[in-house]
């Protein structure tokens, strides 16, 4: 949850990490730290409670260079945002430690630790890491070799980078559960969370594998496998735009990423579909033996990604394909009965998702015929460890509420639908009908992008509420649950959402004068059952919020109400996003919160 960034090089590299952090503050934002060895060999460390910025200003005043440093923006797990919790954790002057996870066995060690003579100034684990450290240096090893020492000890899910002032040509990094790269450069070095922490200084990256440890010099890096043996592991060019992280003319990386939706989708798109026909072959040539043998869909993923597998759920049964989606962090944790014949499905933006990611290592013992990730990162740990990937390509995406990783889940999730509907029989017309909605998708979402200025407007009806309620039917259910998640993450109102038809069964209760209704209308089958389910609302006095296809009729009073045009049926779910994104940006506006970056939440969970 955390972003860790570290370099060695033979010129100033405090820029860089100031740099990087900035780059990786999506990833946590509660405090953020810095620790340079300077031209007198010794480390000077800045900790800053907030933000990346907060930290610049301290090191305005106190400027620091180096050749050498590691640096930290943090998400609390252990103790408050408080600058004594702020990585880095040091032990006396002697080392140096950033870390993003969880270290279990924290309070055994910090026993241990004590009744050594160490004391400890913060409420984190990690700093048990920095007494360990020290104390193995002090026992005669060299950095190396403490770090692989002490890393034996640890139990818990972390990434590590290890800076000492005695050492000026080394930094020591180990991944177990947490993502880590390491960059490469021409006589410098670099390491960090992820890798567009370092796009403006490479793009050449080698990404650790679970268990790794490595010790990253000026001219070279030695990579350890989890026995602690010398490994090779292949470089990688990474093809990300340097610029794609900057958020050009907008005011939010989250309404740039709204905007850059039609693009996106139609990138994801791009090259799998041709002339009315999906192109299967795009998916990856091991795609075919594992879809041929596949008769029912288990998909796992959290949050924004677990709302797309329940979207999917209603596509996938539509053409007799049974599925079942479930929240990772449960499924882990339950014994589950696997059907024959079951593909494993795991979605996720960043694909390093701690409870995902655990939930595809424990499906290999359980009879699944395979596993299929849909991820917008191909170098994550997911589409590593996966049997076949699927990618989203929609680039980078900063802000913490996901939009544009959802639409091209979505985009992703129907390619597969329409490649096991061929094997389900569904005729040639139909396919290419369904086709032809999805090459029609970006238009559409161009369109609706220009209803901003009237969904702005709208949003003022929300300025002075605390509560609101979001309704649908059928694949438009999992929509409201998406609508109502960004609005409570952005503009922190309460906001719940329900099948339309569940409104007797409690939730009618809710609806006062004070409360706001939003529910999307489709021209679908289950329209007249949600225009029924919304007289119910209006019956007690609630005000209503609708966006509706151009061909139904509203025959209600007191509500406000957007049309969209012709929207395809089996694409729709994916368009109606659109404006419930735009109404949640707008409504966060209004109440003032920190749009990118609201409190509480980081954007990658890479944690329990």
């Amino acid at each position: 949850m955390c972003g860790i960034v570290g370099a060695v090089a033979r010129r100033n590299i405090t820029p860089i990490l100031i740099e990087g952090l900035r780059r990786l503050e999506y990833r946590g934002y509660d405090s953020a730290g810095i620790a340079i060895r300077d031209s007198a060999g010794r480390i000077q460390r800045i900790r800053s409670v907030g933000k990346v910025a907060s930290l610049q200003q301290r090191m305005e005043e106190n400027p620091i260079e180096g050749e050498l440093g590691i640096a930290h923006t943090r998400w609390a797990t252990h103790g408050m945002p408080a600058e004594r919790n702020a990585h880095p954790h040091m032990s006396g002057e002697q080392v140096a430690v950033v870390h993003n996870g969880i270290i279990e066995n924290h309070a055994e060690l910090r026993e241990e630790l004590i009744a050594k003579g160490y004391r400890f100034t913060s409420d984190t684990d990690t700093e048990v890491i920095a007494h360990l450290m020290a104390d193995a240096v002090k026992d005669g090893n060299d950095l190396c070799n403490a770090f692989k020492s002490v890393v034996k000890r640890l139990v818990g899910a972390y990434s590590l980078a290890v800076a000492s002032p005695d050492d000026p040509d080394r930094i020591v990094v180990a991944r177990a559960g947490s993502p880590l790269v390491v960059g490469l450069g021409d006589g410098e070095n670099f390491v960090a969370s992820d890798v567009f922490a370092l796009l403006t200084e490479t793009q050449r990256f080698i990404f650790l594998e679970e268990g790794d440890l490595a010790d990253v010099r000026r001219e070279g890096v030695q990579v350890f496998d989890s026995e602690g043996n010398p490994v090779e592991r292949p470089v990688v060019s990474s093809k990300l735009n340097p610029t794609a992280t900057d958020k050009g003319p907008y005011r939010h990386y989250m309404l740039k990423e709204i905007f850059e939706q039609p693009a996106v989708v139609a990138e994801t798109l791009e090259g799998r579909i041709h002339k009315g026909r999906l192109l299967e072959e795009s998916f990856g040539y091991e795609t075919k033996s594992l879809l041929d043998r596949t008769k029912r869909i288990q998909i796992i993923a959290c949050g924004t990604s677990y709302h797309a597998g329940m979207v999917a759920r209603y596509w996938f049964e539509e053409i007799g394909i049974p599925c079942n989606v479930e929240v990772a962090s449960e499924y882990r944790y339950r014994k589950s009965v696997v059907s024959p014949d079951t593909l494993f499905v795991t979605i996720s933006q960043s694909g390093e998702t701690a409870d995902t990611l655990a939930a595809l290592r424990g499906s290999r013992q359980q009879g699944y015929i395979g596993s299929l990730v849909i991820c917008n990162v191909p170098e994550s740990s997911l589409v590593r460890e996966s049997d076949v990937a699927l990618m989203t390509r929609a680039g980078p995406e900063i802000g913490v509420a996901s939009t544009k990783a959802f639409t091209t889940q979505l985009v992703a999730l129907r390619l597969l639908v329409l490649a096991l509907a061929r094997r389900q029989g569904v005729d040639a017309e139909q396919l290419n009908t369904w086709v032809e909605e999805l090459h029609a998708l970006p238009r559409q979402m161009e369109v609706v992008l220009k209803l901003n200025d009237q969904i702005e407007e709208m949003a003022q009806g929300f300025a002075e509420r605390s509560h609101a309620l979001f309704l649908g039917r059928g694949p438009f259910y999992p929509i409201a649950l998406e609508g109502a998640l960004k609005l409570k993450e952005i503009s922190y109102i309460h906001a719940e959402a329900y099948p339309a038809g569940e409104l007797k069964h409690g939730p009618l209760a809710l609806v006062d004068a004070e409360m706001p209704v939003v529910c999307a209308l489709p021209d679908d089958p289950l329209l007249e059952k949600v225009l029924s389910n919304l007289q119910e609302v209006r019956a007690r006095g609630g005000e209503l919020f609708l966006f509706s296809d151009k061909r139904v009729k509203i025959e209600l009073d007191n509500y406000q109400s957007l049309t969209l045009d012709d929207i395809c049926p089996t694409t729709a779910p994916i368009v109606y996003t659109v404006p419930l994104q735009l109404l949640s940006y707008h409504v966060a506006l209004l109440k003032g919160t920190d749009v990118d970056q609201p409190r509480n939440l980081a954007k990658s969970v890479t944690v329990e």
